[in-house]
């Protein structure tokens, strides 16, 4: 078992105020999805204020709304936002959010029984901005094991020629 989750964030810059009609079909989905994502395998924690969202928490922005969770994998990450109902409220996205001109989520593992901070999420996210893709901050696109995998691997490996070679 792994000694780490994979933390994720994600952000998205409103085309109108929360409470705005516009936004009111997102609104009334959010229960439903936010309870898909915890009751989906390998959801550990999501940020949430006590109304049992994040739509409150302007860290970015007034305009901007966060999604902050643990999951156990990306693996199981993955399958909630791709392979689950889901997907269907991100078909939806253009009618709620603009279109982002930068990075806009973010993975990276954390130690199993670590909750991010919002200030931790973020500066994962600027990392993932400057640099592009790391072990330290990384996509769904360029992902990289949790640090505790590179332990299984032989210690054969690491000395001398490549295999492949």
């Amino acid at each position: 078992m792994s000694q780490y989750h994979i933390a994720q964030l994600n952000i998205a810059t409103l085309l109108a105020p929360i409470d705005s009609p516009q936004l009111s079909d997102f609104i009334a989905n959010l229960d439903r999805i936010n309870a898909l994502a915890e009751g989906s395998p390998g959801f550990i924690w999501r940020l949430q204020t006590e109304q049992g969202d994040a739509t409150g928490i302007d860290y970015f922005g007034s305009d901007k709304i966060v999604n902050l969770s643990l999951w156990n994998s990306v693996e199981e990450l993955h399958n909630y936002v791709y392979r689950s109902a889901h997907v269907e409220i991100m078909r939806r996205k253009k009618e709620w959010f603009h279109k982002m001109g930068e990075a806009y989520m973010v993975l990276w593992w954390v130690p199993v029984g670590h909750t991010p901070s919002i200030e931790e999420a973020a500066k994962k996210l600027n990392i993932l901005r400057e640099t592009g893709p790391t072990a330290e901050a990384f996509t769904f696109k360029k992902a990289f094991s949790a640090p505790d995998e590179l332990a299984k691997v032989s210690a054969d490996t690491w000395g001398g020629e490549c295999p492949t070679t």
